[in-house]
């Protein structure tokens, strides 16, 4: 069975009989879970309180001096270094310069909290129930009212229905 896909959302992927499959943004986030999930245990990782850099260079050894032969800077550079390092100044570039001079991978990254899925559907609920709150106000003086169950019921459909479309608007109200 042919469908024009054309009249369907573009982020949707589709399986061979153009069936949709999933959101394309959900499948995007759910492998991108499955990385950050991985990197969990780093979530309590606590820098050494001189910094990751002096640490390693203490570590194996070397001198400050020598540390700033392999990179072809002066001494005082690498006292710099290590100082905006603590400060949070120092520049992803120049963390994975300093990473290959010590035979050490840098690695960047963002560990969530809590599961994006989480995030994003407590963000989702927020914002419908705002929406929500508004629309029963006025359902109320039109004597419409909803019951609490249906109340819950609609929530919840419009939480899924965010979720799923990730509107613009979505994060523009915390």
């Amino acid at each position: 069975m042919l469908l024009d896909k054309s009249r369907f959302h573009r982020d949707l992927l589709w399986d061979i009989e153009g069936v949709t499959v999933m959101n394309k943004k959900k499948l995007i986030r759910e492998q991108l879970e499955a990385t950050l999930g991985r990197l969990s245990p780093l979530r309590n990782v606590i820098s050494p309180p001189k910094g990751w850099i002096r640490a390693i260079r203490n570590a194996l050894g070397m001198t400050a001096k020598q540390l700033a032969g392999r990179l072809g800077v002066a001494q005082q550079a690498v006292a710099r270094i290590e100082k905006d390092e603590l400060t949070g100044s120092v520049t992803i570039k120049t963390m994975r310069r300093v990473a290959e001079s010590l035979d050490c991978a840098f690695v960047y990254g963002f560990v969530p909290r809590s599961s994006l899925e989480t995030t994003l559907r407590k963000q989702a609920q927020q914002l419908a129930a705002r929406r929500l709150a508004r629309a029963s106000q006025t359902m109320a003086l039109e004597n419409q009212a909803l019951s609490k169950k249906e109340n819950e019921k609609v929530l919840s459909e419009m939480v899924s229905e965010l979720v799923d479309t990730l509107p613009p608007n979505l994060w523009n109200e915390s």
